[in-house]
């Protein structure tokens, strides 16, 4: 018998304290390590950024340059070995190809010999003595710089300096300036070669700005019938929930009826005799059995969790007060999205910027190619990296937002007096205390990531190749395996952000946690997890 005033056993005092899961007024930094190995990555994308400006040449990419290293547009400095370069190319501001109709890669380099014009022909050419025409009527020398347009149709080596014949005619590609043919022949194997990807974004922009009245009106219309469906499940949850169940089963029962009423009608129809017709039968058998199956799987599972559609009821009830206390709330994906597309055109920016940087070297012919410079492969991994985990960290930071806000809302003991900017609350005790567990949890979804990138690239760069049976299947092995790996990781470093901005631990423990919960209440999560992502869909799709 212990006597009063004596110290509590060492079994007692090592007893961890159950969790309160209540949000907790005093908190301390968690995962500090991680925020400081975060600052140390992001110093390294500085300095591929100042590098990019520094040793990279955008101007090639978005204006061109000939064979001879001179920039279309602008006045150039001379490259030692290349005759030349080094020419005042103010005027002359598009791309021309001398060999459009026949482009090909060879050793990463185009065959074709660029130079730079200022204007594109509009007609075919069919003889140097066209070709001489156009170049004294608008200025527009198509021939190598080093041949004068009186002699277009005097050198006997004109055949090597100028445009393959007939020249077709082409016109100016916009923003970037490039002479693309018009005639469906070269079109085709320029197109191929050199703005496949370009063209597909041109064709998608121009039927965005074509169709742009409708585009925005269905826009307006989604987000109407977004917000009425928001606003009925505030007022009438419980309503909507059953009218939502009562609508699928109606829907699951007629097409069972449908499928084997035709089935039936077709049995007992005499005049079959074709095999189209009776595979037709077959076919009706199929789906039937199919959508009986379903149909039996879905009642059955609504008769099962009829008790959970309660709880779900009564969590979308919270989820709607809170968003009725906090409205702002709606606009957070909003902001998100908005970060992360000034992130992203950063981010273009700087990889641009690496693809041009590289040294001048002249070839033959005195001709100018751009070698990459040394590490600059090493650079874009690391910028790729640093794609992935930033992208991560900001919508970490969005849910952490969300989730704080949420409980703090939920654990309010005064329900008729909401807390004051929930939000506001929720984005500082973020950015004071918990950036290390939201830079932790986005690297780990990096880390799973970046298998799955290296993956899709070796698919795409030996998909032309001869690949067997067994190398398929590998690849789709390790595909699903990386897909399954990171859908459960993302539950659960969701489910620990929510623990964490609760709680004020760091992830680690919120994960642990997480997972204590989930295997005493497994059941409850996983049946109110499914059913509540039902009626979403259900909601999204009738909105």
């Amino acid at each position: 018998m212990q006597r009063p005033g004596a110290p509590a056993p060492a079994s007692a005092e090592r007893t961890p304290r159950p969790r309160e899961w209540r949000p907790q007024l005093y908190r301390k930094c968690t995962d500090t390590t991680w925020l400081f190995l975060f600052f140390l990555f992001w110093t390294g994308l500085m300095f591929i950024t100042g590098y990019s400006v520094a040793a990279g040449a955008t101007a090639r990419l978005l204006f061109g340059y000939d064979s001879f290293g001179n920039v279309c547009g602008k006045k150039n400095s001379p490259v030692e070995g290349a005759p030349l370069s080094g020419q005042d190319m103010t005027l002359k501001k598009h791309v021309f190809f001398m060999n459009a109709c026949n482009l090909e890669v060879k050793d990463v380099r185009l065959s074709s010999t660029i130079l730079c014009v200022s204007s594109c022909p509009e007609e075919q050419l069919d003889t140097l003595e066209e070709v001489q025409l156009f170049a004294d009527n608008n200025g527009s020398f198509l021939c190598v710089y080093s041949l004068d347009s009186i002699n277009y149709t005097q050198n006997p080596n004109a055949d090597s300096l100028c445009p393959s014949l007939p020249v077709p005619p082409s016109k100016s590609f916009p923003l970037f300036n490039r002479c693309v043919p018009r005639t469906p022949e070269c079109y085709s194997s320029f197109a191929s070669v050199l703005i496949n990807d370009v063209d597909i974004l041109h064709r998608i922009l121009s039927g965005i700005m074509s169709g742009r009245d409708t585009i925005l009106g269905l826009c307006i219309l989604a987000l109407a019938l977004s917000l009425g469906m928001m606003f009925t499940f505030r007022f009438i949850t419980t309503l909507l929930v059953q009218i939502f169940i009562a609508l699928i089963i109606s829907g699951l029962l007629l097409v069972c009826g449908v499928l084997w009423w035709l089935y039936y009608d077709y049995t007992h129809d005499l005049s079959i005799e074709l095999d189209t017709e009776r595979e037709n039968m077959k076919c009706l058998l199929g789906f039937a059995i199919v959508s009986t199956v379903i149909t039996a799987v879905v009642l059955s599972l609504i008769f099962v969790f009829r008790k959970r559609i309660k709880l779900t009821i009564e969590l979308f009830q919270v989820i709607n007060k809170a968003i009725g206390s906090s409205p702002f709330l709606l606009f957070q994906p909003l902001w998100t999205f908005a970060i992360l597309i000034f992130f992203w055109v950063l981010w273009v920016a700087v990889l641009l910027s690496l693809g041009t940087a590289g040294a001048a070297q002249v070839i033959e012919g005195g001709q100018v190619e751009y070698q990459p410079l040394v590490g600059i492969r090493y650079m874009w991994w690391y910028h790729l990296i640093g794609l992935i985990w930033t992208s991560e960290f900001i919508l970490t930071c969005q849910q952490m937002t969300i989730a704080g806000a949420l409980a703090t809302c939920y654990f309010n003991r005064n329900k008729n007096d909401p807390p004051d900017r929930p939000i506001l609350w929720s984005l500082s005790i973020l950015f004071c205390y918990h950036q290390g567990t939201a830079i932790k949890g986005s690297f780990l979804m990096t880390v799973t990531r970046i298998p799955r990138t290296i993956l899709m690239y070796l698919h795409n760069a030996l998909k032309d190749k001869q690949h067997g049976a067994w190398s398929r299947c590998m690849f789709r092995c390790c595909f699903c395996c990386f897909w399954c790996l990171d859908k459960c990781l993302r539950q659960l470093t969701q489910n620990a952000y929510t623990a964490t901005a609760i709680n004020g631990t760091d992830f680690c423990t919120s994960a642990q946690d997480v997972l204590k919960l989930s295997s005493k209440n497994s059941n409850h999560f996983t049946s109110v997890n499914c059913f509540g992502d039902f009626i979403i869909f259900l909601g999204k799709c009738f909105s």
